[in-house]
């Protein structure tokens, strides 16, 4: 899809979605963990480690990369449009389709990714989210991938340029999974049992603060985090990076990366001997590292066996508010 019909493919507004409601906690069927990209298509080094284990994880299984479709959904208010877009996906009767809307509170411009899927393939892989706006994509209901928030980019007319933190390949619409560290939404849709799963990612640790909210669901569950990032665990933080963690460009910290890409170790990475859920614990680390992402967000993955505070469902169909940004002072 070329850069400006992209660029299109999206609805901007000027504030954050509806409330609404959902994440119940429940099981979730054994899968198979998938890996997290380094940039070039090869697994992190936490990601390596676990790309056989089962566990009640929404991690999207890795797909061959397709380019971005451009058979979407999409209405625009962006003068930069080219073409009339359709007005729903390809094949997706209205009923089989979600709204995923990105909300950037954060005072920079973000440009927000998606990992592509062959077998639920979106409208476009890239957008970009000037400070205090959102944009609403259309999803197949059945969607299973990541999303994560790129920042310090600039591309030219042709959609290829850079990105500090989160880039994929140069390009605006991604055609593989982004560099580390890029904190992750997780979405795996009508999974199992009319259940979606979903979760926030540190793993392989953080460039953005971000927190998900149902803004819609048919199955009436509750949301269990708040419209404002919280849970009684705390709320969403900024992460408080120890210098052994940081990443920086242009003498700035943009990012906080995980302590097995940083310092790698069969301990810090889970693997060998310290494979097993009983023997993967941060407490028992030389330093506890993953406490650090977990400070900033209770809610999110701070390493790669932490499911039992990290991973929430919504029943039926169900639309999702993921939001860029901190929570707000009282």
């Amino acid at each position: 899809m070329a850069y400006a019909a992209a660029v299109a493919a999206v609805t901007f507004t000027a504030g954050c979605a509806g409330l609404g409601t959902s994440a119940a906690g429940g099981p979730h069927p054994a899968a198979t963990v998938a890996t997290a990209s380094t940039g070039s298509g090869s697994p992190s080094p936490a990601a390596a480690a676990r790309t056989t284990t089962t566990r009640p994880s929404p991690r999207p299984v890795k797909a061959t990369p397709t380019p971005a479709r451009p058979s979407a959904t999409i209405s625009t208010t962006d003068p930069a449009a080219t073409e009339p877009p359709p007005s729903v996906v390809a094949g997706q009767p209205a009923g089989d389709r979600r709204l995923v809307t990105f909300v950037n509170h954060m005072a920079q411009t973000i440009w927000v990714a998606a990992a592509p899927n062959a077998s639920t393939p979106l409208a476009a892989t890239g957008w970009v989210l000037p400070a205090g706006q959102s944009v609403t994509i259309t999803t197949p209901n059945n969607l299973n991938t990541r999303f994560w928030g790129r920042t310090g980019c600039a591309f030219n007319s042709a959609g290829v340029g850079h990105c500090q933190t989160g880039d994929c390949g140069g390009l605006f619409q991604c055609k593989g999974w982004g560099t580390i560290p890029a904190t992750l939404a997780e979405v795996n849709f009508d999974a199992w049992k009319n259940l979606d799963f979903y979760d926030v990612s540190m793993v392989d640790g953080a460039n953005l603060p971000m927190y998900i909210n149902i803004t819609k669901s048919s199955g009436g569950t509750t949301d269990k985090i708040s419209q404002n990032g919280c849970v009684p665990a705390g709320c969403t933080k900024p992460v408080n990076c120890p210098s052994a963690l940081d990443v920086k460009a242009g003498g700035a910290v943009v990012g906080c990366i995980s302590a097995c890409a940083r310092l790698g170790g069969d301990q810090y990475c889970c693997r060998g001997q310290w494979s097993s859920r009983a023997a993967c614990n941060p407490a028992q680390w030389p330093v506890d590292y993953a406490a650090v992402f977990k400070s900033a967000e209770p809610y999110a993955y701070s390493y790669v066996d932490d499911d039992a505070t990290s991973v929430f469902t919504c029943s039926g169909v169900c639309d999702y508010r993921i939001t860029f940004g901190v929570t707000p002072p009282a």
